[in-house]
Order: structure tokens, then sequence, then C-alpha cells
């Protein structure tokens, strides 16, 4: 595989300001401070943590729709910056997290998802409205949507619209902000679903924005796991689920809901609460929550370093660290096949047309 998308070192400081005018400034709140990942073709990358942890900030800065404090960002080789940037809106797409304030009230479904293509000159006016049709079916819905206001849908519709809408102008890497946090859970396993079909038909990539670790765990192909604006571990989504090395991504783990209750229990809860970002404790940044931390903690801020091919950690002590309870793997497991058996009988009596679907 060849890389799509390159982030190195990205930045992104707040300054806060107080006085008159707002002249002074007394902090910065550091709410991305050098984060680096890097996505495949045709790879599915999640990042995950707590809220206020900077992940939708991490995904705004690849977009562009803030500006960095430093660190640059790569598509396909070419940094994106100045005139790179048009070419970067077309080839880069978004699904945003709130399905009822991403889509305008006033536009009918039909001209929401042709006017990406008419901002970028796709088109005429007929093959617009063919391709809208299209894209209409490929997301579950019917033609005759078309003609209808966002209030007129459900939120898995609206959502099936913002997938519609990303696809049209055939972009090569979709930002999926938290997609499903605001949907049923019977209609998460849906599009979910949809955008695995979308990934396998369109050779799409995704970086993939959630809290939900069972939709994590069925989505992904690697996961970076986010804490106070930097990335502790990255690895391949087996390796993260079956053998976390840093303790936050242990604790995010343990806070899954365990159905067999003789196994609760076994590994215990984070404690503490997140420092703030405009004051981040010295060192490693999770040491004040850390059941493992050591005085080197306190003092010495760990690097992003390889352990094992293709598995980074920011810990001192990771090789050393006491062997991981595998309770999340088995807790996860019945969360997302329930949700997939959800999908699935939905689709077996939308076959046996018993059933209007459900979309």
């Amino acid at each position: 595989m060849t890389t799509l998308l390159e982030v190195q070192d990205l930045t992104k400081h707040y300054p806060v300001r107080q006085g008159l005018l707002l002249a002074k400034q007394v902090g910065t709140v550091r709410a991305v401070d050098g984060v680096s990942f890097r996505i495949e073709r045709g790879e599915t990358l999640a990042i995950v943590g707590e809220s206020g942890c900077g992940k939708s900030t991490t995904a705004r800065l690849v977009l562009r729709l803030i500006e960095p404090t430093a660190g640059t960002v790569r598509f396909d080789g070419q940094e994106v910056s100045g005139a790179a940037l048009r070419t970067l809106r077309r080839r880069v797409q978004v699904v945003f997290q709130d399905p009822y304030a991403s889509l305008n009230p006033r536009l009918r479904v039909a001209d929401t998802i042709a006017e990406p293509m008419e901002v970028h000159g796709i088109g005429t006016p007929e093959s617009r409205a063919a391709r809208v049709k299209e894209l209409l079916g490929l997301v579950g819905l019917a033609p005759f949507h078309a003609q209808r206001y966002p209030h007129e849908f459900s939120g898995g519709q609206r959502q099936r619209i913002g997938i519609a809408r990303a696809l049209s102008v055939q972009p090569e890497l979709i930002i999926c902000d938290e997609p499903v946090s605001a949907l049923d859970v019977s209609i998460q396993a849906q599009v979910v679903n949809l955008l695995k079909h979308l990934q396998r038909r369109f050779g799409l990539s995704y970086l993939f924005i959630a809290h939900d670790l069972a939709v994590v765990h069925h989505m992904a192909d690697r996961v970076a796991v986010m804490y106070l604006g930097q990335i502790v571990e990255s690895a391949a989504k087996q390796a993260v689920f079956a053998n976390p090395r840093h303790p936050y991504t242990r604790a995010l783990l343990a806070a899954i809901p365990q159905p067999d209750p003789r196994r609760r229990g076994l590994v215990k809860p984070i404690g503490g609460d997140v420092p703030s970002p405009m004051n981040p404790p010295p060192g490693c940044r999770f040491h004040t929550r850390c059941p493992h931390a050591r005085p080197r903690c306190k003092a010495e801020m760990p690097t992003l370093r390889e352990i094992e091919p293709g598995h980074t950690v920011a810990c001192h002590f990771a090789e050393v660290l006491p062997p991981h309870v595998a309770a999340a793997e088995d807790g996860i497991a019945p969360v997302a096949a329930q949700r997939l058996a959800l999908y699935a009988a939905a689709r077996a009596r939308r076959m046996e047309g018993r059933e209007r679907p459900e979309i």
C-alpha cells in the first residue's frame, strides 16, 4: 500500500487573553500538541480518546478548516497549502457528527448533494441530477427523497444524505467525525456497514473518529489513542485490543461494559479527572492518573517510540508493565456482534418484503 495522508508534528495552540481589548495573553490551550500519523490507501485509521483530547481538532486541522500553529499535512506526497487547498477540498471530504446540524434546512436534498459538484465545476445540470439519483441509491435512499427537505428525514436518513454529499465529488479520503454517535444502536450498525461497503466498492480511505470502541473494533484497520492533545499509542487494531501497551489504552478498554458478570472487576476503571490543556502536567501527561507512574514519569516526557513492528507507544515503562488482563476483547465482541445481527435481521426482512426499509 502507498501512503495517502501523512501528518507530521501537527500542533494547534489557542492563546488565552484577558484585560482591556483582550490585549494580554495569560496562557495557551494546547489543543493538539505534536501529532503525527499516516493513512494508507484503502485503510481506516481510527482515533480514539476521551472528550476534549483533540480528536476533532485534529480532523479540522487536516481539512484546513482551522490553521495549524505548526506541523505539516501531506496528501498524496504534496504538502497541503496555498493553491493545493482547492484540490484537497475535492479529494478529501467529511461526514460530521450531528446529522441535524450538518445539513442546510433551506436546501432540498438534491441541492445539498449537488452543491459540491457545482462548486468544483463537475458536470452539467443534467449529469449532476443523474448523479444525485445514483448517490441516493448507493446510500439506501429512493429517488423521490431528492425533493424533500432535511426536516422530513430521521437521523439515520440524514446521515446517509451527508455520506452521499461526501461521495458526490469522488473523494479518496473521507474524515468521519463520530458519524454514528448521535444515532440509535440499530441505525449505527446500518451506517457503519454502509461505510464499509462503500470503502470496498470505491477503495476509500477513512480517518474515523469515535468514542465507541465497539464501532472502532468493527471499522478500523489501525487505531491511534489520543490523550490531552498527543498520541500515546498507535498500532494495528488487533494489537491495541488484545495487547495494549500504554496504561491509558488499558484504562479505555477497561471502561467497556462487560456482559459476563464473572469477569467484571478484573480491570479497575481509570480514576481522576483529565488535566487542563491550558496547564498540562510536566513529564508524562497521564502520570497524574496512571497506576504505574514512577518518579521519571513526572520529570521526563516520553517520546512515541516503536516497541514492536508497527506498534508505537509513548510510555517509559511499556516493556515492563504487568500483563494486560484481556477482558476487553471478550467484552467488545458480543456488542459488535449484536449490532451486526440487528443489521442482518433488518436486511433479511427487507429482502423478504415483509417490511418497509428501515433507513
